[in-house]
């Protein structure tokens, strides 16, 4: 029996990390298998790739470029950690995935929507997720948890438009995919969040 592939989505500071981590470590509770993993960077090749595209740098960096590396990592991230475990039986849970590139690089930066739609497709080899959570939160409140932790990275560092494009396209990919993609108030309290997820996944049959 195949592992249940789960992602979550979000745009900056949402909290999707941490509802990553809590359901992870909920898996390890019950004894379900399960592995905890991120785009970008969850190889040890993909966290170079993460560092290129996240350290900020005076160099004009391309869209495509930035869409092909992420691309790049995703594909070293299918054949090392993803498509392994999952035909091994356990399941995955990943911190961003495909979601965050159409909207990122598609929504936010304005590249082609069926382009990056097809990059996906080759990088992933067709592999989707079984269910998406995407914890939504305005953008100003998860700027302002950013900067309450730490320094700013350089797509944080975007300017207030790009955030809201980012969150509009993640809203807009959710609406056209809902049998897959649950939006998840990411305003409440933080265990009040986690209880809603756990109560979609038991009604999914998942867990």
């Amino acid at each position: 029996m195949k592992g249940v592939f789960i992602t979550f989505e979000g745009i900056e500071g949402a909290g999707k990390s941490t509802q990553a981590k809590m359901l992870h470590n909920y898996f390890i509770e019950k004894n379900i298998k399960s592995v905890l993993t991120r785009e970008p960077g969850g190889t040890a090749l993909g966290k170079k790739i993460r560092e290129i595209l996240l350290t900020p740098t005076e160099d004009y960096f391309p869209p495509k470029a930035e869409l092909m590396l992420y691309e790049a990592d995703r594909n070293i991230h299918i054949h090392n950690i993803i498509k392994p475990n999952l035909e091994n039986g356990i399941n995955v849970i990943c911190d961003r995935y495909t979601d965050s590139t159409l909207a990122y690089q598609g929504y936010a930066r304005g590249l082609d929507l069926k382009l990056i739609e097809n990059l996906n497709s080759i990088a992933t080899e067709g592999l989707k997720p079984d269910i998406t959570f995407l914890i939504d939160i305005p953008v100003e409140e998860g700027l302002k948890r950013i900067l309450n932790t730490r320094e700013k990275d350089r797509i944080e560092d975007e300017d207030l438009s790009f955030h809201q494009r980012l969150r509009e396209g993640f809203l807009e990919i959710a609406r056209k995919e809902k049998d897959r993609i649950y939006i998840i108030n990411g305003l409440k309290e933080i265990n009040e969040i986690f209880n809603d997820i756990l109560e979609i996944l038991k009604k999914r049959y998942i867990i």
